[in-house]
């Protein structure tokens, strides 16, 4: 059997990352362990093992995006953790309805305090738009309009927003497109805030999953919305619930709507997720590919327009990092140095993967029937 510190320096020679090297993206062995522990439990092995401060990196973000530029996950092989991720996914439906809410307690409900220190002053928890934005907060502003005029927003339509965070796209589109719109999410501390957020506005928030929306497809009083978007959510649906989801978009929607979903994709198909992150950050995730959402939407949606801006996640993520580092002081005596080193770890190593292009950021707009004439993209 190959050294495992051997087997790790090999590996590692297509990445121009040196072990002990004085590049900032170069990672320094503080524990001789780590050597094993990575080749025995692959990416959880490595995410834990940082949390546990057995390695350390100046720029992270650097580290992962040269590691994923390398392919060299690719390199590795399955680990146990992968292993059993993979027949996980394959055996159960891992993102059922009795399990919808998982996400929210374990990441959503975290602090809102928490978040509202590291996102946006919209408390925009998903990319910016930054083609013509100086700051996050301009560039989050220019992806909420940006949704609303691939819509098309008209005074006095209904809009539903399946995921709506902490209510910051209802809030927009309420105020300066002068909608009324219901919101769901699977997080009590989003959903507080979104009514807080929200009051005085023709806006609704609803504690729910998804599949609650279709309560009454088979009754009349099925509601209808003239637009639906989805942001940052349909991460959580699983490709075991993609047809289900679109089908309950498809019977909330008028037959002259759009739908526009907006979510972090993957390039290559599959229904199952790092188990590092799966585990510490988004129990149950799984990013779609477009493969899968083009399959789910066979018989029910036009594919109208698909825009990737995917790079843009790099500087927003690199944003909410400052964010987080600049307030840490205000958290510190909340929460320990693991999750200090858990919490940048999530945020660097994502940055890293948008940059090296490796996961991508898509709007997708689809029509029930196909727009007349044909739909105007917009950028």
């Amino acid at each position: 059997m190959e050294n495992p510190e051997i087997w790790v320096n090999k590996l590692l020679e297509s990445s121009d990352i040196r072990i002990n090297g004085n590049n900032p993206w170069d990672i320094k062995i503080l524990n001789q362990d780590l050597y094993n522990r990575v080749k025995a439990e692959g990416s959880l092995g490595l995410g834990e093992s940082y949390m546990d401060g057995w390695w350390e990196c100046k720029n992270l973000d650097q580290f992962f995006y040269k590691l994923l530029l390398a392919k060299i996950p690719d390199k590795i092989g399955f680990s146990l953790p992968v292993f059993f991720a993979v027949i996980s996914a394959k055996l159960f439906n891992l993102q059922r309805k009795s399990r919808a809410f998982e996400v929210g307690e374990k990441h959503y409900d975290l602090d809102n305090k928490l978040f509202s220190a590291m996102l946006s002053k919209s408390m925009t928890y998903s990319c910016g738009y930054w083609k013509k934005a100086k700051d996050l907060d301009s560039a989050e502003f220019a992806k909420l309009d940006l949704i609303c005029q691939k819509l098309n927003l008209k005074p006095g339509q209904k809009v539903l927003d399946i995921g709506c965070g902490w209510g910051s796209f209802l809030k927009y589109a309420a105020e300066n497109y002068k909608v009324s719109a219901v919101g769901i999410t699977v997080s009590k501390e989003q959903a507080n805030f979104a009514k807080k957020l929200c009051k005085g506005l023709k806006v609704k928030i609803k504690l729910q999953d998804y599949r609650e929306l279709n309560a009454h497809s088979a009754s009349s009083e099925q509601e209808k919305f003239d637009h639906i978007v989805s942001i940052g959510m349909f991460e959580h649906v699983g490709a075991k619930n993609h047809k289900q989801y679109l089908k309950i978009a498809r019977k909330c929607l008028k037959d002259d709507g759009l739908f526009l979903l907006h979510t972090i994709g993957s390039l290559t198909s599959g229904d199952s997720s790092d188990p590092w992150l799966n585990k510490y950050i988004f129990p149950n995730g799984v990013l779609p590919s477009l493969k899968q959402i083009s399959s789910a939407c066979e018989k029910l949606f036009v594919i109208e327009d698909v825009h990737n801006f995917g790079a843009d996640y790099d500087k927003t993520l690199m944003q909410w990092h400052k964010n987080f580092i600049d307030n840490w002081p205000k958290f510190k005596n909340k929460y320990d140095d693991r999750f200090y080193r858990m919490w940048r770890y999530y945020l660097l190593s994502c940055a890293g993967a948008f940059r090296a292009r490796q996961i991508q950021l898509w709007q997708i707009v689809l029509s029930p029937n196909g727009v007349p004439g044909g739909y105007k993209s917009i950028r």
